[in-house]
């Protein structure tokens, strides 16, 4: 009878390796990798330039694979080198492991598995947040982080700031990341997602020393500042390119077209006048001038008002490229029946000055929100009629 498959086994057919970045860590490094080696041979260590006894205690695993490098720059700097690495000895996939003891190597198996479950999928760790001396910040960033990445992802997930990582090294392939420190984490999700690749959760342990025996490398003021930076950045990137990209992309497909109508439009249990509602208020939220943040507006307004959020972001979309600059000039010539005789026909056609460019903002933005409330009621109104002649609704609807 032949010998069962090793833990290491899986990890080899699967060409996965674990990947531990480290930075004077030296206290915990060696239990972890004693435990992760009891799992697989294939693993990978990136010294951070660290200044402790972190060499020391590399040296006594001869048959590591080491990456190391001076000086400091940080956790995420140290795992790109890693994917870098790991992709040129001929892996596909690493499950990224922090070297403070935080978490469990017991988990390794399960996060295997998930290759054979979800072979495309980005696997997250998710902690237990509620177990005993978890820090109460950690736990308050966390529902932070989770918040943003459902912004900019349009994903739920339970824990975005876990370091225990399933990565496919082959499906992310060969992306160009910014990010050097603690915000890399928040970076390589958000932007996994926005390339189609599944991201997903799987129950880990972890395990939180007492405040008095904890090492963090955590800049509290810093650290904040840059991941504050970055959700800025990923929030202005995916209502300005990334939400109308997805969006014809959608529009491409004749499916989505198909759908849409059966599940969206002929929905029976939800009245003519609710969708023409839903529609007419898209309309209006696409050609208010509240640039970057129609979107957001759109779906926070319409979930309070019990709006049909799919119609209501569907048509709000008429107001990304290529019409924007038409909808813009529409907006700007119809603030001309606000302003009487200073009334503009060319925008700084005066010249550039703060005078011109205060009055020319003026009209763009009357007349924008004069043509928003026009083209919100004709829409509604046109819509409704259209629904009438297309669909039969309930009579209690």
């Amino acid at each position: 009878m032949a010998n069962a498959p090793t833990h290491n086994d899986h990890f080899e057919r699967h060409r996965a390796a674990v990947l531990i970045p480290t930075y004077n860590n030296a206290g915990t490094l060696g239990a972890v990798l004693s435990e992760a080696l009891t799992y697989t041979s294939h693993v990978i260590v990136v010294n951070d330039g660290a200044t402790d006894e972190t060499l020391a205690v590399l040296e006594q695993y001869p048959h590591l694979q080491l990456v190391s490098y001076s000086p400091n720059r940080g956790k995420g700097a140290a795992l790109r080198r890693g994917f870098s690495y790991a992709l040129q000895q001929g892996y596909h996939y690493v499950i990224t492991m922090d070297a403070d003891g935080q978490h469990f190597a017991t988990d390794l198996p399960a996060m295997v598995q998930q290759i054979e479950e979800q072979p495309e999928a980005l696997i997250i760790g998710a902690r237990n947040l509620q177990q005993e001396n978890m820090p109460g910040k950690n736990t308050t960033a966390n529902k932070i982080s989770n918040f943003w990445f459902w912004v900019t992802t349009g994903l739920k997930g339970p824990d975005t700031q876990s370091g225990y990582r399933l990565y496919p090294l082959l499906r992310m392939g060969k992306m160009n990341f910014f990010c050097t420190k603690y915000e890399f984490e928040i970076e390589v999700l958000v932007r996994s997602a926005w390339k189609g690749i599944k991201v997903n959760w799987t129950p880990v342990k972890v395990y939180y020393p007492p405040p008095e025996e904890r090492v963090s490398h955590f800049r509290p003021f810093r650290d904040f500042v840059r991941i504050s930076i970055l959700n800025t950045v990923l929030v202005l990137v995916t209502f300005l390119y990334i939400k109308p990209r997805d969006f014809i992309r959608f529009l491409l497909k004749k499916e989505n077209w198909k759908r849409m109508w059966k599940e969206e439009v002929l929905k029976a249990e939800e009245s003519n006048v609710r969708k023409a509602a839903s529609i007419g208020f898209g309309v209006f939220m696409a050609i208010m001038p509240i640039w970057g943040a129609q979107l957001l507006v759109a779906i926070l307004v319409s979930i309070k008002l019990k709006l049909n959020k799919a119609l209501v972001l569907l048509s709000a979309h008429i107001s990304t490229p290529p019409f924007t600059p038409f909808i813009m000039f529409a907006g700007f010539y119809t603030g001309r029946i606000w302003m009487g005789q200073t009334a503009k026909d060319l925008v700084f056609k005066d010249g550039i000055t703060f005078r011109t460019f205060r009055d020319n903002m003026l009209q763009f933005i009357v007349g924008s929100v004069t043509l928003a409330v026009l083209a919100g009621i004709a829409a509604w109104l046109l819509s409704w009629m259209l629904l009438g002649m297309f669909r039969k609704e309930k009579k209690n609807g």
